[in-house]
């Protein structure tokens, strides 16, 4: 089981609060049986609107794996999409100033870090980001750390998902692969199941 302690690569600011998922990805593509492709759709409406000049379309954030983004990101609909669909645009990881119940959960469960800090900090990041887009971004999970060349911040994730992801057990598949020869044992001591056979 992979543990994820840190993440360092690029960063790309994406400023504004209350982005719901439907904006991260629009609703005609939750048809989609997989999420296969569902990374080139990332905020499609907002970019065609933008025309060229959405976050996701500059040239200096080409490549980024951190995306950092304001207060309350991933609200609205509980949709795995968006998570999946930020993912498979490259995304690693979120820095943020708050992130919705529901998009955390499900970035928890994808192996996706999404840490929160307070207001000085993040605009200091997001400021220090569009500065120097070539700067290396640290997102150190274990330490529950964000660093770039304005400094080292304090960051916050709730404890369940920092668990998961230091220790290795976000992928819930893999947990029970890995428990595979106790489920079944447990299994061949059960009354009901051993009948059920027998039938």
């Amino acid at each position: 089981m992979a543990k994820i302690e840190r993440v360092v690569g690029r960063a790309c600011t994406l400023r504004g609060d209350d982005i719901d998922t439907d904006r991260i990805i629009p609703a005609r593509y939750l048809r989609a049986i997989t999420f296969e492709g569902l990374g080139e759709h990332a905020f499609e409406d907002d970019r065609e609107q933008a025309k060229g000049n959405h976050p996701l379309d500059d040239r200096r954030f080409t490549g980024a794996t951190i995306l950092v983004v304001g207060h309350n990101f991933g609200c609205g609909s509980s949709r795995e999409h968006a998570p999946q669909a930020l993912m498979r645009f490259g995304f690693q990881a979120f820095v943020g100033g708050s992130f919705a119940e529901i998009f955390a959960g499900n970035c928890t469960a994808l192996g996706l870090p999404h840490l929160c800090l307070a207001p000085e900090a993040l605009s200091a990041l997001m400021d220090s980001i569009d500065l120097d887009p070539s700067q290396e971004v640290v997102v150190d999970v274990a330490n529950r750390k964000v660093s770039c060349r304005a400094g080292t911040f304090d960051a916050s994730i709730p404890e369940g998902a920092h668990r998961q992801l230091v220790g290795g057990t976000w992928n819930n598949t893999a947990v029970l692969l890995e428990a595979g020869s106790a489920i079944e044992a447990t299994a061949a001591r059960l009354p009901y199941l051993k009948r059920s056979e027998a039938a």
